[in-house]
């Protein structure tokens, strides 16, 4: 049943709105659970941990695996994953976790097309390898989404022409597109895209929201006498959400801000611009998922071999991916990759900080769903045994958290499973997901995280 509502105003636009059980029959909301979602934030190039040639751990907690606090996670500031400790008690740590398929040309590529897909990789030269299968977000749009819906499918950064987009598939050999713009991406997203070039430059200058396109709808809704409390007061905080995101991107700025704002629209690829960009992408993701707009999206940070020139202790250090192989042009190359994850955990920490602000009558957005922070190879030798996984969501109950793991080894599948299933995917037998991924692999959830006996 789809239980989406959404309001329709000038020029073709579209605003989806939240879940709002007031306007569903008790029938419906006795046997339909709120729509749950997973967002996907990819990081490359490995992590700064403990390697056998003698590098210290500084990525992995000190303490060991098994129930995690938040006070315990802040206090280990020796190790990077302390910048996520606000989330600690709805968050696992999922450590040992390892790729099934060797890479056959490049390690970035043969990473990049495993972490969301768990699949073989083709035998085509390094640029050119693809994944032998699907990405979970694909399936999870698929299954749960309305036909014809896409996943919401994003990049920030640098595209140089090698292995730029790794992430998300259609299928065997079917590599998605991601856009780069987070205008673009919201202007899609509510049906901006559709209104002529000259109307919405108006609407710019005078400030004008996609809430304010939709007004006239809008006033119907609120005029209903069946709309609780609890469903205004939702619609509210969705619209004001919304109009952050313009506020980010292109409504209420002053001029000097638009013309600001446009520059870094145009300039994609300028590393002063990266953190926004980030970010505004994130905010994009949660308005869509708190909308059921999309049920999944994926944020991919950099290309393959991620050249983005962070800036680190004030210093806008060389490209990262020289870092992350201990260039000797490099001046402190481990210290900087370490203080790249703090950044880029940081990034992390941003959506889930967005997500847990978004608050619902049963809780808040995290609470729906799903939001994982990924990254495509293990360290500076660009393993794929240790990949990091970070899985922060409830989805509904589904998902155990506050965990540290240490899964010793066990394919990505697993790991996969277990988020597919939790968001409502299920295998061909009807049952939830547990065979993700290449057929070879074995079967099976990961019992630390899945809820379900």
């Amino acid at each position: 049943m789809n239980r989406r509502h959404f309001l329709r105003g000038v020029s073709g636009t579209v605003l989806a709105l939240p879940l709002l059980e007031g306007l569903d029959p008790p029938s419906a909301r006795a046997t339909t659970a709120p729509p749950t979602f997973a967002i996907f934030m990819r990081q490359g190039n490995g992590v700064q941990q403990a390697t056998s040639d003698g590098e210290p751990e500084r990525y992995w907690p000190s303490f060991a695996p098994g129930p995690m606090t938040r006070a315990a996670l802040a206090a280990d500031t020796e190790r990077a994953l302390s910048e996520v400790a606000d989330h600690a008690e709805r968050l696992n740590i999922v450590r040992g976790v390892r790729f099934a398929f060797e890479g056959n040309a490049c390690k970035h590529s043969g990473g990049g097309n495993q972490v969301l897909t768990a699949a073989r990789i083709s035998d085509d030269d390094c640029n050119g390898t693809l994944a032998l299968g699907e990405s979970l977000d694909n399936r999870i749009t698929t299954q749960l989404g309305l036909p014809g819906e896409e996943p919401l499918t994003l990049f920030a950064g640098v595209k140089g022409g090698l292995l730029d987009e790794v992430l998300s598939y259609r299928g065997a050999r079917q590599l998605r597109a991601a856009e780069r713009s987070p205008f673009a991406a919201y202007q899609d997203l509510f049906g901006l895209s559709k209104i002529p070039p000259a109307e919405l430059d108006l609407l710019k200058r005078r400030r004008k929201s996609v809430n304010d396109l939709v007004r006239t709808d809008l006033q119907r809704l609120l005029a209903r006498a069946d709309l609780s409390k609890a469903d205004r007061e939702r619609i509210d905080l969705h619209l004001s959400a919304v109009r952050d995101l313009e506020n980010g991107l292109a409504g209420g700025l002053s001029d000097a801000e638009l013309a600001n704002l446009k520059q870094v629209s145009t300039n994609l690829d300028a590393d002063d611009n990266a953190e926004v960009l980030v970010k505004l992408h994130c905010d994009v993701m949660v308005v869509a998922v708190a909308a059921g707009a999309r049920r999944a999206a994926t944020l991919q940070l950099g290309a393959g071999p991620d050249q983005t020139r962070y800036v680190i202790d004030g210093v806008l250090q060389p490209a990262f991916h020289e870092i992350s192989h201990r260039a000797d042009t490099v001046a402190n190359p481990m210290d900087v990759h370490h203080g790249i994850d703090r950044k880029v955990l940081n990034y992390y920490k941003y959506l889930l900080d967005k997500l847990t602000a978004y608050r619902l009558t049963d809780g808040d957005l995290l609470d729906r769903g799903v939001a994982v922070f990924v990254n495509d190879v293990g360290n500076k030798f660009h393993d794929y045994d240790n990949v990091p996984y970070l899985v922060a969501g409830r989805a509904g109950g589904l998902l155990k958290t506050g965990q540290y793991l240490d899964l010793a080894g066990t394919t990505n599948n697993k790991v996969l499973n277990t988020i597919g299933a939790a968001v409502g995917c299920t295998n061909a037998a009807g049952e939830p997901l547990d065979d993700f991924g290449d057929e070879t692999l074995e079967k099976g959830f990961v019992a630390g995280i899945w809820a379900r006996s």
